[in-house]
């Protein structure tokens, strides 16, 4: 499976509703960034309490 983005190899693969996107390591790590940057993350993290490692 090839990166969903660009012409690279899939180093991860995401599949949602029968539907299964490759991501290179690249893309992945760009992705994961955003989703920590964002307002979304922040108020899952509040709705389901999480907590650290002990």
């Amino acid at each position: 499976m090839y990166c969903h983005y660009c012409d690279r190899e899939a180093a991860f693969e995401a599949e949602s509703d029968g539907v299964t996107v490759g991501l290179c390591e690249d893309h992945f790590r760009e992705r994961v960034q955003e989703l920590a940057d964002s307002d979304e993350l922040q108020a899952l993290k509040e709705r389901v309490d999480v907590e650290g490692p002990d």
